[in-house]
């Protein structure tokens, strides 16, 4: 099977977790205009970037997206 990434599902953890763009982009080191961006799925994270969001946030790293089968 192959995935591919779908909606960032960034926001939600933030609200979850109670952390506004702006704090996570303090402590990822990473801009709040990038942050935003991947809020609104309009530019992917990197690997990089989803291993530390998924950190600070303390989630696991597939869950700040939807994922899509692409193929069996």
């Amino acid at each position: 099977m192959a995935y591919s990434r779908g909606r960032c599902l960034l926001q939600y953890w933030l609200n979850e977790r109670g952390i506004s763009q702006t704090d996570l982009a303090e402590r990822s080191g990473w801009s709040v205009r990038m942050v935003s961006y991947w809020c609104k799925t309009e530019r992917m994270m990197s690997v990089d970037a989803m291993y530390t969001v998924s950190t600070i946030l303390e989630v696991h790293m597939e869950d700040l997206y939807q994922w899509i089968i692409t193929a069996d």
